[in-house]
């Protein structure tokens, strides 16, 4: 019988001590890297676990004839062709909401560094500068703040930046407006053209798909204010990444916190790096010491749940 459990990429906690229950456990995050070492290991795994680059498509469900689970550590489904392992009855378990505390936080440290860029005073005074008026700074209370995309985390980002004084604005055509988060936090659904021209920070909530694919492209970013913020934490081929460069190198009082990009890491040609105006990390929005662990619990947990004949929770429908 299978008894295999694979775990292709980076849990970023420790594996727990006894997980598998017997069956023989492959932890290698080297394998997202190496296709073909993977799928020679597809004939005896009932589980893989995965983050967001190894694709579990055709080609490796084909070589997985005997998988009875896929564990995704994180909620973005873009890798996984959910219509192939539906069609072979094969669940997926997202840990949806257990790292959309660790995004909000990440947007809003975003918006007060921007606000408030307290390294870069810290530098300057240890230069030897002492220019209160060089080093003042503005405040996030007044300003608006656009959300596209008002699910789980956007809906977390809402109720901090309520709390901050800002207004909150939100395109989601998925969100009525008797949704509590339009009655009770306040937030005022527009257009995608109306968020775009009045909000000083932009924020990216929305999953890729072939409709969002460059929903924010040339002409959509040309709409944004001349002193607009865009951050965008979701995933990177929503920007045209191309047409964004063009933006900044135009508008030089424009910037962009880009967490995620269309391929990563990007290349050394990435025009991107070279920019002022753009801030950008690896990918670690959702990435905490606290996410990591309840993220790895509740996926390995309900993974173990599936596999000794008890319906997991999480699994997406």
């Amino acid at each position: 019988m299978p008894s295999r459990i694979v775990i292709s990429e980076d849990l970023w906690v420790n594996l727990p001590e006894g997980f598998g229950n017997g069956r023989t456990v492959v932890y290698d995050p080297s394998l997202v890297g190496d296709r073909q070492r993977l799928l020679r290991l597809g004939p005896d795994t009932e589980a893989l676990i995965v983050r967001n680059q190894t694709r579990v498509d055709e080609e490796l469900l084909e070589n997985f004839p005997n998988l009875r689970i896929v564990g995704r550590l994180g909620v973005g489904l873009d890798n996984i062709d959910l219509t192939a392992c539906q069609r072979r009855g094969i669940p997926v378990v997202s840990a949806r909401g257990f790292n959309a505390n660790a995004v909000a936080e990440y947007v809003m440290a975003c918006l007060l560094q921007h606000v408030r860029p307290l390294f870069r005073w810290n530098e300057a005074v240890r230069r030897g500068a002492w220019d209160r008026m060089a080093a003042m700074g503005e405040e996030v209370y007044g300003k608006t703040l656009g959300l596209i995309g008002i699910g789980d985390i956007g809906q977390r980002v809402a109720t901090r930046a309520r709390a901050m004084g800002l207004t909150v604005v939100a395109y989601d055509p998925f969100i009525l407006p008797s949704h509590s988060v339009v009655r009770d936090v306040g937030v005022a659904l527009i257009s995608l053209d109306d968020l775009l021209r009045s909000s000083h920070f932009v924020s990216v909530h929305v999953p890729l798909t072939d409709t969002t694919r460059h929903l924010l492209n040339g002409p959509a970013l040309a709409k944004m204010r001349e002193d607009s913020v865009l951050i965008n934490t979701s995933r990177g081929g929503i920007v045209d990444e191309d047409a964004l460069a063009e933006v900044l190198v135009n508008f030089p009082t424009r910037f962009a916190y880009l967490d995620v990009r269309s391929t990563e890491p990007p290349g050394p040609d990435d025009r991107l790096r070279s920019l002022d105006n753009v801030c950008l990390t690896p990918h670690i929005a959702g990435i905490t010491v606290e996410s990591s662990h309840e993220v790895a619990w509740f996926v390995l947990t309900q993974v173990m749940e599936q596999l000794e004949g008890r319906k997991a929770m999480g699994i997406v429908p």
